[in-house]
């Protein structure tokens, strides 16, 4: 009579679980390799081999692991390294050189502003040179009359004084003008406005033929930009697992968009405040950007408590996946074997993989399961 041997994954309920590691007998007598009966029991957790003897059985090992706390959260940038870009002289916009998500260079001209606050600053700048000019000549004069005896120390004080005053107001303009990013020597109304670091605009409030500036209606900042080299991730950790976070601890950082990628990230900060509504609170953890994080990203942490807690660890040939979900079998006695599902974790050297729960260290699984639909379809 043919015995059926069913591991696929639109059968998983009929109770027919396929277990090797030996699953073929060798018969002395008549020479053939003959196969090992596996019987259905009626329980879908148990099945019934008539040779028990031919399935190795392994004792689960112990692996003391850091305790793992996952939480989710989303890629902002880094609040200190957001910087605006603002025109101090206010005026019209004529020409716009970068746009929103452009990579920009420390120094690459971003904009030019028209503006009559330059036109104003260089009319104080001529004026006060022309006074200083006429106050030197005048303390001139009132030192040759004073060493002849024509004047007063006073008056040679008053001039002085004059003088004094003229250069005061001579390097406030001259300052003006370097403020407002004017060449003093070759004057213009037009303003350059330059990245002030490299990185990303991420905001931009500006448009052609747009005001600009910190005197005029309109927006100051003409745009932000953002050096995305190091970013947070903002995760809410609700407050039971709070006392599992720790400042400066390390973290695994996964994307949703860069799956099997992991990056290592540091908590910055714990919020001191609850959400009232989800009793939750902000955990923000640094990370280096190589280049693949984006603002808005959906991310994963597992933080790494300095905690550990022992985990059971057996062969991986001893796991079955089926149906996204991981068993083990354990023996029942009377030649019969039960599944038992366990959660799987990391592999480990040796072939080995951690089983997170389900099953205890110590406890005994068979060592190897294997698909035998191959050996079934042979009978």
């Amino acid at each position: 009579m043919r015995n059926l041997f069913l591991l696929k994954a639109g059968c998983c309920l009929a109770g027919y679980v396929v277990l090797t590691g030996c699953g073929k007998k060798f018969n002395p007598s008549s020479g053939e390799v003959q196969q090992s009966q596996v019987t259905q029991t009626g329980d879908a957790a148990l099945i019934s081999v008539q040779d028990p003897s031919q399935f190795p059985i392994v004792a689960a090992g112990r692996f003391d692991a850091p305790s793992k706390l996952e939480v989710t959260g989303s890629v902002f940038p880094d609040i200190d390294r957001e910087v605006p870009v603002i025109s101090l002289a206010s005026g019209r916009v004529v020409d716009i050189r970068a746009r929103l998500d452009d990579n920009v260079k420390k120094g690459q001209l971003l904009i030019k502003v028209q503006s009559p606050d330059v036109t104003n600053a260089f009319d104080t700048y001529l004026k006060a040179t022309n006074d200083e000019q006429l106050a030197n000549k005048a303390l001139l004069r009132a030192k040759d009359l004073y060493a002849h005896g024509a004047i007063s120390q006073s008056m040679l004080e008053q001039a002085q004084d004059t003088e004094d005053d003229a250069k005061a107001d001579l390097a406030a303009a001259d300052q003006q003008l370097t403020t407002l990013g004017v060449d003093k020597n070759h004057p213009s109304s037009v303003v350059n406005v330059y990245a002030p670091i490299s990185g990303v605009i991420v905001a931009q409030n500006v448009t052609n033929a747009a005001a600009t500036g910190v005197t005029y209606t309109g927006s100051s900042t003409a745009f932000t930009i953002a050096d995305l080299s190091l970013v947070w991730i903002i995760c809410d950790v609700y407050e039971n697992d709070l006392p599992q976070v720790r400042l400066g601890e390390e973290t695994q950082i996964t994307l949703n968009a860069v799956p099997g990628k992991v990056f290592t990230g540091r908590v910055s900060d714990i919020g001191p405040v609850l959400d009232p509504t989800i009793r939750t609170a902000k955990v923000r953890i640094e990370v280096p950007n190589p280049g693949m994080f984006r603002l808005g990203m959906y991310a994963t942490a597992t933080l790494l408590s300095r905690k550990t807690v022992p985990h059971a660890v057996v062969p991986a040939d001893a796991i079955l996946h089926l149906h996204d979900r991981d068993w083990v079998f354990e023996p029942a006695g009377n030649s019969q074997f039960k599944r038992v599902e366990v959660t799987a974790g990391d592999m480990l050297p040796g072939n080995m993989q951690e089983i997170l729960s389900g099953i205890a260290p110590g406890q005994q699984v068979v060592k190897q399961v294997l698909e035998l639909e191959a050996t079934a379809e042979a009978q």
